[in-house]
């Protein structure tokens, strides 16, 4: 139950912090740094900023961005699928 609440909340705060960077973006505002999404990526918001990122229209054109978090989420995939045939 645990690890779904975790799931369920580091991937809604990884789209919301997409929605916050494209507002802060078109203010011309201080941004967030790409690091930290890749960061944040790479802790299980994968699917959670890849929706933010589709949904808001933003970081869409970088390359880094279109092909760096579906690899985020594929490592996420792989490490929580070897967790599980270790634990199994």
């Amino acid at each position: 139950m645990l690890i779904i609440a975790y799931v369920l909340i580091i991937n809604f705060l990884g789209f919301i912090l997409c929605g916050w960077d494209k507002r802060k973006a078109v203010k011309h505002q201080w941004r967030v740094p790409e690091k930290h999404f890749f960061i944040l990526a790479l802790a299980g918001a994968g699917p959670g900023i890849l929706a933010g990122m589709y949904t808001f229209r933003h970081k869409t054109r970088h390359k880094k961005f279109i092909i760096g978090i579906p690899v985020m989420i594929l490592i996420d995939c792989t490490v929580i699928f070897t967790l599980w045939k270790i634990w199994r």
